[in-house]
């Protein structure tokens, strides 16, 4: 479960309320497996002081996203989440856009997972489902993959249902989660996945973990928190 929109709805006002670490209870208690926050450099939604409380009181594995600079790094040594995903951020984007290009930053990217390794914080990576990308991360020791579902969702959308478009993405990503898999790494998807169109992906072979959040708060305004997560773990097969 993502609670950054929980936080983008606090800092609309400067405030207090809603608080996500509460949001982030509520969704544990609806079955929630991990809690996922991107502390983004800008600061736009989760703030410093959410992802230590987080830490200090919310008994899930926190997957801390972040970009791969040095302040982002020294943050996550201190706060030791379980996983630290290396995603791609723009200043003028409204949510994450696409992978991160590991091929081509694989050279920086080394060192910072070798320095969260050495933490022991298991390195996952926000990547577009190309070989490429998988076979970079395996070579810099990346732990996990996730694989950008956006194309897919965005398929979806255009079509109202699965047609051929839908089933050839699908089969990309089963391809290169197979591709991830056979690195000995695991494989995980997130991105833009809803009620209507998450089963599909949940289903997939191997499919170790999906991170969901923008759907998830948008439901709970309506069902409140644990409603919303267990609707959600209920269309994953869960």
């Amino acid at each position: 479960m993502n609670i950054d929109h929980v936080a983008t709805v606090r800092q609309a006002r400067q405030g207090s309320e809603p608080d996500p670490i509460l949001a982030a209870q509520e969704a544990q208690r609806g079955g929630a497996d991990g809690i996922t926050v991107h502390l983004r450099e800008d600061r736009r939604h989760i703030q410093d002081a959410d992802v230590q409380r987080l830490r200090d009181s919310v008994a899930l594995p926190l997957n801390f996203e972040m970009a791969a600079t040095d302040q982002m790094v020294a943050i996550a040594l201190g706060i030791r989440p379980q996983t630290a995903m290396l995603v791609p951020e723009g200043r003028q984007e409204v949510t994450t856009e696409g992978g991160l290009d590991v091929a081509g930053l694989s050279e920086s990217l080394r060192d910072v997972v070798a320095r969260l390794a050495q933490a022991g914080i298991a390195t996952s990576v926000f990547i577009n489902a190309e070989e490429r990308q998988v076979e970079a991360a395996a070579q810099i020791g990346i732990a996990i993959c996730e694989i950008h579902t956006g194309p897919y969702a965005r398929l979806f959308a255009a079509s109202g249902r699965h047609d051929a478009n839908t089933a050839a993405e699908l089969d990309r990503v089963a391809r290169i989660g197979s591709h991830i898999r056979s690195a000995a790494m695991i494989f995980n998807a997130g991105h833009a996945l809803n009620y209507q169109n998450v089963a599909a992906i949940a289903a997939l072979d191997g499919l170790y973990e999906l991170h969901i959040g923008h759907a998830i708060v948008t439901r709970a305004l309506f069902v409140g928190m644990r409603g919303a997560v267990s609707e959600m773990r209920a269309l994953c097969g869960r």
